[in-house]
């Protein structure tokens, strides 16, 4: 079988002495691993196609038990990532948590334009980092199939009461009346912006502003909620955290 399409490296690695095997998120076919023979060497034309966070078109073929790209022409490279490390870490991050918010042989087109929008915004610099993290990290979800239910108090239905409080575990709003034991109080602030995050189009998820201590509650809880999915080490996301600046 033999397929084009288009897809962003979110994974690569060595083998043998110059060929690479990719994993790609791609809009059609979603998860897909492919080998790239030569890939490593200089002078290969799919060199930069296959490269990290490139965004490519990929003619792959598949045999018994994996795919083989027998060419790959770059659209966006992202060159700009590797001008600002916390930049890059934190791709590295989204990369980590699309592979586990997409799925093989299924769709992912919603989320790699959302990975594709973030990485734009992280190369422009039009936004700040923690904005981009946590709308990627509660829209990626979404679209993983955990979208959480913040549209009302879980237990009686209230949108709004005197305080909201978010359960990270059940991935839910709670009234005060209603909420138990591990549910954290979020700001009214707070809780629109979940909203918007995830019941907007993507067009607009970043549209929106939030005081700064608004906005690292939000982060705090974003961040939350996906591990809690993932469980598992994220070593991006430590990395990120180890040399982020405190105000980005």
């Amino acid at each position: 079988m033999k397929i084009t399409t288009n897809g962003l490296v979110i994974k690569e690695q060595t083998t043998g002495e110059s060929d690479r095997l990719v994993t790609l998120l791609t809009a059609d076919y979603g998860i897909v691993r492919a080998f790239v023979r030569r890939a490593k060497l200089a002078k290969s034309r799919s060199a930069g196609a296959t490269s990290l966070f490139a965004y490519s078109r990929f003619s792959l073929y598949r045999s018994r038990d994996a795919f083989t790209a027998d060419d790959a022409e770059p659209i966006e490279v992202f060159f700009d990532l590797r001008k600002d490390l916390s930049a890059l870490a934190l791709a590295q991050y989204f990369a980590q948590l699309a592979y586990d918010m997409g799925d093989e042989g299924q769709p992912c087109g919603e989320l790699l334009r959302l990975l594709l929008n973030s990485l734009h915004l992280l190369c422009s610099g039009k936004k700040q980092k923690r904005l981009i993290k946590a709308v990627f990290e509660l829209k990626s979800a979404c679209f993983g199939g955990y979208m959480p239910d913040i549209a009302a108090c879980a237990s009686c239905g209230t949108y709004e009461s005197g305080a909201m409080l978010f359960d990270v575990a059940e991935g839910c709003f709670y009234c005060a009346s209603c909420a138990h034991g591990g549910a954290q109080q979020v700001t009214a602030g707070v809780a629109d912006a979940m909203r918007f995050i995830c019941y907007s189009p993507q067009e607009k998820i970043f549209s929106f502003l939030l005081p700064e201590q608004e906005l690292r509650q939000l982060g705090e809880l974003a961040e939350k909620y996906v591990l809690s999915l993932v469980q598992r080490r994220l070593t991006a996301l430590e990395f990120y955290k180890g040399i982020a600046d405190e105000n980005e």
